[in-house]
């Protein structure tokens, strides 16, 4: 590596941390300013959505769950060209701009017209640029910090996202409660512009685009698989995919028809016990991405994630004991606990898996897409369920579901961690850059 990437990493602790040129230290605290304010715009207000649609005519929960689908198939289709573009491309930030204005458009759109066209093409809007922000952030992230302290920066990114997740639920449920259930989704529209402009504060000539890609040349292929054969090539990592996925299967319809049963109690609370939900679980989950940002490279990434794939199946069944909104409520804290540490440890689980390869983005790509896939899917099939049977019913599948992800996760999916790095099935020794 030349002088300059050299002087890059002296300025950087074993953890990450700024030590000393200012413009990294700027950058590094713009790069924290963007995952607070994208923490809504990268949803979309989604779990607002189904309460706000259920007070129009014409809506009900299996149509909730087909437009909801839709969005998620719509991300999921681009997830892994978006990753191979970002291994590509050094305009990284021009992409997360791009789509964070293309979200605030499709949010403000859904509150004009709320037809199933306009909403759906919204929504399909929405999903498509979403899928934007994962592996480009992910991307900035390691290119600024390289692989040393990409755990302890993954897990300050997600508290940063977790707590502007905390101020933008508090307000769009008292706006929604006060004024119009249409408050989030403006809400939305203006954190778009503070998107842009925390976007356009990181320094983009300090990302280093070759550790942004997770590329070494010592550890670098002549044959460069794209796409899913990323996959197909590193058995862990597939494994991996297929238990995120069976996660998100379970994971995903939850929070959202809790908020619609809630909200068929009482429509014109439905905004604030969403808000509720939702603040109770990121503020766990702040706590829980600091602690794996901090111990992740000492307890072990699988044993920290263990946590997460155990607490989804007790959060489903708890929901279904008591219809009482404080016990929901608190119920949510284990979706703190889950959802906190998934954001966290499986960014740093695929990079272990493909450090050296200089395909990163396009396995994490191919990977949130897998991710993807059970959360389109997991709406649907929360929404049929509930038709059929109930939202009981809804829940104890879900739960269902969550115990074959615990089970498989646990059993097949090895632990990552520096100390046995794997890539390609076969334990390999890791090998820092260089750093002068």
């Amino acid at each position: 590596m030349g002088a300059g990437v050299r002087r890059h990493h002296r300025t950087l602790d074993h953890s990450g941390r700024s030590r000393g040129l200012s413009g990294k230290g700027r950058s590094l605290a713009a790069l924290d300013g963007l995952n607070f304010f994208l923490a809504d715009v990268q949803s979309g207000l989604g779990p607002f959505l189904g309460i706000y649609l259920l007070t129009e005519p014409g809506w009900n929960a299996e149509s909730i769950g087909a437009i909801l689908t839709i969005s998620g198939v719509a991300s999921l289709v681009v997830q892994t060209p978006a990753g191979a573009l970002i291994d590509r491309t050094r305009h990284k930030r021009a992409l997360v701009i791009a789509a964070a204005v293309l979200v605030s458009v499709g949010a403000a759109v859904v509150t004009v017209t709320p037809s199933f066209p306009v909403v759906t093409a919204a929504q399909v809007v929405i999903g498509v640029a979403g899928a934007i922000f994962p592996p480009a952030l992910a991307a900035i992230a390691l290119g600024l910090v390289g692989p040393r302290g990409y755990a302890y920066r993954t897990g300050r990114m997600q508290a940063f996202n977790h707590a502007g997740n905390v101020i933008g639920a508090a307000v769009a449920g008292i706006a929604g409660y006060l004024i119009t259930i249409r408050a989030g989704f403006w809400l939305t529209s203006i954190l778009g512009i503070f998107v842009v402009l925390a976007t356009l504060a990181i320094n983009g000539r300090l990302i280093d685009h070759d550790l942004a890609r997770g590329w070494q040349p010592q550890h670098a292929e002549k044959d460069k698989p794209s796409g899913f054969a990323v996959l197909l090539r590193c058995r862990p990592l597939l494994l991996l995919a297929v238990s995120v996925l069976l996660f998100h299967l379970a994971n995903a319809a939850m929070l959202p028809i809790m908020g619609q049963k809630l909200a068929l109690r009482n429509s014109g609370e439905g905004t604030l016990f969403q808000a509720a939900l939702i603040i109770v679980a990121q503020l766990v989950m702040i706590p829980m991405a600091i602690l794996v940002g901090r111990r992740a490279d000492v307890w072990g990434r699988k044993t920290i994630f263990l946590a997460a794939f155990l607490a989804l199946p007790l959060r489903g069944v708890l929901f279904t004991l008591s219809n009482n909104s404080a016990y929901l409520v608190g119920v949510q804290v284990l979706d703190g606990v889950g959802a906190g540490i998934f954001g966290a440890v499986f960014p740093v689980m695929v990079a272990d898996l493909t450090r050296g390869t200089g395909r990163y983005n396009v396995a994490f790509g191919a990977a949130t897409t897998m991710q993807g896939i059970g959360a389109a899917l997991s709406t649907t099939l929360a929404g049929a369920v509930i038709v059929f049977g109930g939202y009981d019913l809804a829940f104890f599948t879900l739960a269902g579901i969550a115990l074959v992800a615990l089970l498989l996760f646990s059993c097949a999916v090895p632990e990552t961690s520096p100390a046995k790095l794997i890539v390609s099935g076969e334990p390999q020794p890791v090998t820092q850059p260089e750093t002068g």
